[in-house]
């Protein structure tokens, strides 16, 4: 008898990769494709859905043959994906109606006034547990709508369909416009700001003060539990989970229950606590989120601090700066001084999320003078990403009413010792990284194997957990409290320039195609 495997297909926010895992979550293979980053303005960030489709078609096939498996030796596939990511397509061509509106695109700021107006926005949080953020789907969909009459009269019509990139990929794997499933997950769906947390179904009330024809809506399904089977790139594959990837890393540290948390560092950074099947609604400027649902079982959920920008930092340094020639450089070049020479970095490129949720603030480095080299300000980058995810892990502390004793983290930057060292100095806990970083993936192959049998519960995955490297902290307490608080000094400034009123406009810029990966951010493609 031919062994099995399980593949998941993971979306991300500059690759999408397809990787095959054994009975014991070891990755048998991986093939990965980068995709195109568009810029056409300040603040606004496109992906081509037609691209990232030509690139699933390829990655599939190409992971299988580099396990050397058949496709009826796959028993399942997982789907994961960057999350608020909108794409808006025609039924009857499967073209996409113009590219990708991606999570971090923050051209709708202007419209969240309108819709407060429409409806209250501490009922929106309440129904949903999203603050009104131009991040989530519902306002991006909203602002293709108005942009144009014509889309909106044909997505009443139902000749046009709208998902987030899990919706866009499921339809084509299983048939595009010959019979694809228009589906989603209560995961994803969660992130649309169009989802009620209580009834797990699209809410009426939120889709009147969006203007969102409901006809253009996926179908919810639970997390886990087979939705139908591929016809392209590989046929007779059935899809056992849909997760979005934030979810899927949480599912992956096998952090099933109430009370367990992880930290994924891709793109963004992100933050989630299992509260399990109670709904925690946030004091301290946290999402509730959906964390997963397996069948017919209730829905587990999460509460969710959201770092926009972590490793797109490096990567903006890298890229836009030219301080450093790879990503992977920066480390080294940061551990040539013993501290940040006094230079702070805010990368509040789409505002600032979690838990400040500032749509206005603006990116800025502080604590310039001619001391200060680029040696200091990789440092200060890595450390940004450090005091993020310490600000986020404040406010999860006073939701949970209990400081966290460890964090348990993955993605591709905590490849970066010196950063995981900074992580553990900032938080003043342990920060332990598992055996297999690359939870996300991970996750969707758990989630879709338990779909069909594969593992027969989750105390099965819980046992194929195994600990690589822990850091604890090492940092003097006074000096912790001081660097913090310049860091928090410094968000402030960057909340005050966002809302200068004599800022000049800055041109539109090309979108450039982007650039090829050869650093640890790029091991984590998603983020979101």
């Amino acid at each position: 008898m031919s062994q099995k495997f399980v593949a998941a297909l993971d979306q991300g926010t500059t690759s999408s990769r397809c990787m095959v895992f054994d009975h014991q979550g070891t990755m048998v293979s991986v093939a990965q494709r980068e995709h195109r980053q568009y810029y056409p303005q300040p603040g606004w960030v496109e992906h081509d859905a037609g691209e990232i489709w030509a690139i699933v078609r390829q990655i599939v096939p190409l992971a299988l043959a580099d396990a050397g498996v058949e496709p009826t030796q796959i028993v399942a596939l997982g789907i994961t994906n960057q999350r608020e990511t909108t794409v808006v397509w025609d039924r009857t061509t499967g073209r996409p109606l113009g590219r990708a509106i991606v999570w971090q695109d923050t051209r709708t700021i202007d419209l969240l006034a309108d819709i407060a107006v429409a409806q209250d926005e501490a009922e929106i949080t309440r129904r949903t547990g999203l603050p009104l953020n131009g991040y989530f789907s519902g306002p991006k969909l909203r602002w293709l709508l108005d942009r144009d009459p014509g889309l909106r009269e044909r997505a009443e019509r139902g000749e046009v369909l709208f998902g987030t990139m899990d919706s866009w990929i499921t339809w084509n794997l299983t048939g595009g416009v010959n019979g694809g499933l228009h589906v989603t997950d209560v995961t994803n769906a969660s992130r649309t700001m169009l989802m009620n947390l209580e009834t797990l179904d699209w809410d009426p009330v939120l889709l009147a003060a969006l203007g969102v024809p409901r006809s253009m809506l996926p179908e919810i399904r639970s997390t886990v539990g087979v939705v139908g089977a591929t016809t392209a790139p590989v046929a007779g594959i059935p899809i056992g989970a849909i997760i979005g990837d934030q979810q899927s890393s949480l599912f992956g540290q096998t952090a099933f229950d109430a009370g367990e948390a992880k930290c994924t560092f891709g793109t963004g950074s992100f933050l989630l606590l299992n509260t399990g099947p109670k709904i925690i609604r946030s004091g301290h400027g946290l999402i509730t989120t959906v964390a997963y649902r397996i069948g017919d079982e209730p829905a587990r959920y999460a509460l969710e601090g959201s770092v926009a920008v972590a490793g797109g930092l490096v990567k903006w340094v890298r890229d836009s700066l030219g301080l450093i020639r790879s990503a992977a450089e920066i480390e080294t070049l940061a551990a040539t001084v013993p501290d940040n020479g006094g230079c702070y970095v805010v990368p509040a490129f789409s505002g600032l999320f979690a838990p400040h949720w500032n749509p206005s603030a603006q990116g800025l480095m502080v604590g310039l003078t001619a001391f200060v080299t680029k040696a200091h300000i990789a440092r200060a980058v890595l450390e940004a990403s450090a005091w993020q995810t310490r600000d986020v892990m404040e406010a999860m502390n006073a939701d949970a009413g209990r400081s966290a004793k460890s964090l348990a983290v993955d993605g591709g930057m905590t490849t970066d010792n010196l950063l995981m060292q900074l992580l553990a100095d900032a938080l003043d806990i342990p920060v332990v990284r598992p055996m297999m970083a690359e939870t996300v993936a991970l996750g969707a192959a758990y989630a879709a194997g338990l779909a069909v049998g594969y593992w027969p519960d989750r105390e099965v995955l819980r046992a194929n957990w195994q600990r690589a490297a822990e850091w604890r902290p090492q940092a003097n307490p006074q000096r912790r409290t001081a660097e913090y608080a310049s860091w928090t000094r410094a968000v402030a400034l960057a909340d005050v320039w966002g809302h200068r009123s004599d800022r000049p406009a800055r041109p539109a810029r090309p979108g450039p195609a982007a650039p090829q990966p050869d650093g640890p951010e790029s091991v984590a493609p998603g983020g979101s």
